[in-house]
């Protein structure tokens, strides 16, 4: 499946901004099932500097600033993916590491490099702490002897099944354990929901931002800037590797999830952070992404669906 993203941010400010500085998590990663070419970045006013880096967990990231007094900022990023196939979903449901196994194998002192560094997500961090609360709501999904990846997808069908999804309950300081009381909140609440009940039990689990690409009704068109922002999560199974879950469809992310970057939780890979100068006190955020579909013609060539 071929893809091509649009994801423009726009702000107005109420007074006139005298300088900003900027970290942007807007630029898809290569990762085995992901291929990411053509990747641009449009933002204006024009930036007095900017560079891009790999991050600590290896996301790409872009660092700009402005150093003009500007009333209006937008950043346009356009890029073009490749997925590629995730395989058998059921197969690796029913077989695999039992949830004892994993946790076993985390904890021993001889693991793979890959389980050592994987650890890390064993760890709270800024957004998501583990608790008791968190420990009790998941635990009946992990019995010992069940299968791993099997439990993990009774823990998303559980959170799909018992929160509801409200843009208006929750903001992207939310406490994870106020969502979990509440049951009311967004993807990025859910997510972090599920990667606190998988700390608490003793599982490593990663935050995962992208996209994901919506569908019209049949016999509708495509509403541009109809598509979403997304957050999902990962579980590490020691000599499996990664699996991603969305407990916001209740699934396994196959070839509509875009992925953008991965870490402990929202605040590594928040789209946009930064510090501005000025501005006033309110300020206007509009957001929209774009996610088309590539076709391929009999002569092979690619052609944007419409």
């Amino acid at each position: 499946m071929k893809y091509r993203v649009q994801h423009l941010t726009e702000y107005d400010y109420e007074h006139k901004v005298t300088a900003c500085y900027n970290r942007a998590h807007l630029l898809p990663r290569e990762t085995f099932y992901q291929a990411v070419t053509n990747p641009r970045v449009v933002i204006y006013p024009t930036p007095s500097s900017g560079n891009r880096r790999i991050d600590y967990f290896g996301n790409r990231v872009y660092h700009f600033s402005i150093e003009e007094p500007h009333q209006a900022l937008s950043i346009q990023i356009t890029t073009d993916i490749a997925l590629k196939p995730r395989g058998d979903f059921d197969y690796q449901l029913s077989g695999g590491n039992t949830c004892g196994q994993v946790r076993d194998q985390l904890l021993n002192a001889n693991g793979t490099i890959e389980t050592i560094y994987a650890r890390e997500f064993l760890l709270n961090s800024p957004m998501v702490k583990a608790s008791e609360a968190l420990q009790a709501y998941g635990e009946s999904c992990f019995a010992p002897d069940k299968p791993f990846l099997s439990a993990v997808m009774d823990l998303t069908h559980k959170i799909y099944r018992e929160f509801d999804f409200d843009p208006n309950a929750t903001n992207v300081a939310t406490p994870v354990e106020e969502v979990l009381a509440r049951q009311h909140g967004v993807c990025q609440d859910f997510a972090h929901v599920a990667v606190g009940c998988l700390r608490s039990l003793g599982y490593a689990a990663r935050y995962i931002s992208g996209y994901l690409e919506t569908l019209p009704p049949p016999g509708k068109e495509k509403l541009i800037g109809a598509d979403a922002s997304h957050a999902w999560f990962s579980v590490y199974s020691p000599g499996e590797g990664w699996f991603e879950f969305d407990p916001t469809n209740d699934s396994m992310p196959a070839q509509q999830h875009i992925l953008t970057a991965w870490g402990r939780d929202y605040s590594d890979v928040s789209p946009l952070r930064g510090v501005i100068f000025g501005g006033g006190s309110h300020q206007r955020l509009s957001v929209s992404v774009d996610v088309e579909r590539f076709e391929l013609d009999q002569g092979g060539e690619a052609s944007l669906s419409t």
